[in-house]
């Protein structure tokens, strides 16, 4: 499902202060990390993630990667940092995903 602007808008404004929760570091991106933020994505449904200065990684090519992995959707990058947005299968935990619906 891809988001229409006022859904974005929302997840924008949901995630004004949150804090970013993965760091990626000097060792990039890899299997283990998405797994990770997999499973961070099915409990909160919206995550912050931050580039670090001594990482090579480029926020445009974690969003790629992240999107084709885990299939989430990236609503914001601002410099260094990405929102990611991916509703939850396990319905006690779909609060957001819920709102969004609505919009």
């Amino acid at each position: 499902m891809a988001l229409r602007g006022k859904q974005k808008r929302f997840l924008r404004s949901q995630a004004h202060h949150l804090q970013p929760i993965f760091q990626v570091g000097k060792g990039g991106m890899n299997e283990a990390m998405w797994i990770q933020i997999e499973e961070a994505l099915t409990k909160r449904e919206l995550i912050k993630i931050s580039l670090l200065q001594n990482t090579d990684e480029v926020a445009e090519d974690v969003a790629e990667i992240l999107e084709n992995e885990i299939h989430c959707q990236v609503v914001q990058i601002i410099g260094r940092v990405l929102v990611l947005y991916k509703p939850s299968d396990k319905e006690k935990y779909q609060k957001i995903s819920k709102e969004v619906r609505a919009i």
